[in-house]
């Protein structure tokens, strides 16, 4: 109930707000976002590269509405690319793009601009020789993603995209993405879905984690198993060696300030592990939706926004 309560308002600026000031939610934000500016994302960066691990990076923002903030968006990471260039970090980390953060909810054209936005950072991240993947976020836009990430691959066939476990569509989009050279990171997903298009049961995502994890290690691109999940990291490793996957033909994602005890423990064992490192001002709504995914960190700030109210 509390993780549905927090969904619902995961937009609110008031209790943006009230988590920015209160201590408790404030250090938790410091713990799952690298920070607000550019630098803060490369120093996070060149951290975890120096432990052995891989990272992509978000420039957080998402439902933009006006143009110049979806040109704003493009432009910070056109930035953050040049700045990861400037520190010869490009060979450990790429960045990971929400459509809709660069202008793909815009009346009109939206989805024209949101995939001319993506192309210019595909193409200042190729200078870099380093790679974008697509995020995925709710339901309403993942025809027009998957679409979008065929065109980008079109130019920048390294491109990656993201399916979402929980949806009931989605093992036949594993099956049609399993291509050779095919980036599709595999998460569960964390947004508030509708039963007619996802499941709801924790079992049920799990086992429909599992149905298209094995899909996608069967296949002949390179799976991104996304997930925190003891027993699913297990299985991911169980169906490498079953599928003969040599170590470089897949890796692990986990979310900044998350299991980084396993993140090394997986590094140390000669696997790719990449982090998935968050950044800029707009990081309620994310933060929210990562919370809500661990019943103690939502008690926590629970406990931090009641205080502070």
């Amino acid at each position: 109930m509390l993780r549905e309560v927090l969904l619902s308002v995961s937009r609110s600026e008031k209790l943006k707000q009230v988590a920015t000031d209160a201590a408790p939610a404030r250090a938790m934000v410091d713990r799952f976002v690298a920070g607000e500016r550019t630098e803060d994302a490369v120093r996070a960066t060149a951290e975890l590269a120096a432990s052995g691990r891989l990272v992509t990076i978000d420039h957080l923002g998402e439902d933009t509405l006006e143009l110049a903030q979806a040109t704003s968006t493009r432009d910070a990471y056109l930035a953050l690319l040049d700045a990861l260039g400037a520190a010869g970090l490009t060979d450990r980390a790429e960045v990971s793009v929400k459509l809709s953060a660069v202008g793909q909810a815009l009346p009109g054209d939206g989805e024209k601009i949101a995939r001319d936005n993506a192309l210019a950072i595909c193409e200042r991240a190729a200078t870099y020789g380093t790679t974008v993947t697509l995020d995925m976020e709710d339901h309403t836009t993942t025809e027009s993603t998957l679409g979008i990430l065929r065109e980008l691959r079109l130019d920048f066939p390294g491109t990656g995209g993201v399916l979402q476990a929980y949806l009931r569509r989605t093992e036949a989009d594993c099956r049609d993405l399993a291509t050779h050279g095919s980036r599709i990171r595999l998460c569960k997903g964390a947004y508030r879905e509708p039963e007619s298009v996802a499941f709801t049961d924790r079992g049920e995502v799990d086992r429909a984690y599992v149905r298209c994890m094995k899909i996608l290690m069967q296949g002949d691109g390179y799976p991104m198993l996304a997930t925190h999940d003891p027993r699913l990291v297990e299985i991911g490793g169980a169906l490498a060696v079953r599928n003969d996957r040599q170590p470089g033909s897949y890796e692990y994602q986990m979310l900044y300030g998350v299991r980084p005890d396993e993140q090394a423990r997986l590094t140390a064992q000669g696997e790719r592990m990449r982090v998935y490192v968050p950044y800029g001002d707009e990081w309620y709504g994310y933060l929210v939706r990562r919370l809500a995914e661990k019943p103690t960190n939502l008690t926590l700030l629970a406990r931090a926004l009641v205080s502070k109210g």
